[in-house]
């Protein structure tokens, strides 16, 4: 049997994905597994023993309709993707079954149990969700494992794709990595487009005297980062992608939440995860940027907040 699965685009969904296609896989054992998608959610599944290629999809619609054709034909067909674009791919794919993942379907639920119960429909099945599940890279352990470390490793993760109202302060971070530098070696981590905040972080870290950090925001591809986190004692994000990277691998983690709704996109199963929010009358307004100006659902939170919470988790 030869089934085609289109992954979600972004890193978290991708990731918050994984417990739903590992019950569709064990419920079709054998298979010939083809996945497409965006290049940055494909590397969360690079290493997947049961699938056999990958297809990084071009944005522009009318490369769908080809790139449809050269992928042939496929007993079974995956969208957990609701938009139009998907849909007009859906429509291009040969494929006797094709199922496509509708969000507005299933309200009220975390978004791993919303792509789980989206499988359970199409396959009338009543699988549970497991755990989020990342395949590493063996041979990257001793490139980016870090060694023997002093003292334990904390990640700070101070970046979010969705947009600035996510993004907690750069101080309020640096506080915070100050206060557990006697504790911990520090790095900070992102993306090329968290640069900036990282270095923003980073000058503050040393106007306070720290100098056990690295600032690696940039230097790694998805496949390294995952390896990266994976070897942490501790994280400290705000709802993100390497928040779920740091679930799959139950690393202790304290995450910052401001206008997203926890219950949905919350680490999934890990039992050494605390939330830090305030529970405003505006939140959760689900915007990129604060419609009301004030930002209060993050301005508000404090690093001693944060503190308070690792300490909670009894990790020293």
């Amino acid at each position: 049997m030869r089934i085609l699965i289109e992954v979600p685009t972004w890193l978290g969904d991708a990731i918050m994905s994984t417990p739903a296609i590992e019950n569709l896989m064990n419920f079709h054992k054998g298979s010939e597994v083809t996945l497409v998608g965006s290049l940055l959610s494909l590397e969360v599944f690079r290493n997947h023993p049961n699938v056999s290629e990958f297809q990084v999809l071009s944005k522009k619609h009318f490369s769908l309709f080809n790139e449809a054709k050269k992928l042939g034909k496929f007993d079974l067909f995956f969208s957990f993707r609701n938009s139009f674009r998907s849909t007009f791919f859906k429509l291009c794919i040969s494929s006797k079954y094709k199922y496509q993942y509708k969000k507005n379907d299933l309200k009220k639920y975390h978004q791993v149990e919303k792509y789980n119960n989206f499988i359970n429909k199409s396959l009338n099945t009543q699988y549970f969700p497991g755990r989020l599940t990342i395949y590493t890279d063996v041979s990257l352990r001793e490139d980016i494992n870090p060694g023997q470390k002093k003292r334990p490793l904390l990640g700070i993760n101070p970046g979010a794709s969705y947009g600035n109202a996510k993004r907690w302060y750069p101080n309020e971070f640096a506080d915070v990595a100050a206060k557990l530098s006697s504790q911990f070696d520090i790095v900070i981590l992102g993306g090329i487009n968290e640069k900036k905040i990282a270095m923003d972080i980073q000058a503050l870290l040393l106007k306070k005297g720290v100098n056990n950090y690295q600032n690696l925001a940039g230097s790694f591809n998805v496949a390294e980062l995952i390896q990266y986190i994976s070897t942490l004692d501790l994280l400290i994000t705000g709802d993100s992608g390497p928040m779920h990277i740091a679930a799959s691998f139950q690393i202790p983690s304290i995450t910052i939440f401001g206008p997203t709704r926890e219950n949905e996109t919350s680490q999934w199963m890990n039992p050494k995860s605390i939330v830090v929010k305030k529970s405003l009358d505006c939140q959760p307004c689900m915007k990129r940027v604060c419609p009301l100006k004030h930002h209060n659902c993050m301005r508000l939170i404090k690093s001693n907040d944060v503190i308070e919470a690792v300490n909670s988790l009894n990790l020293i």
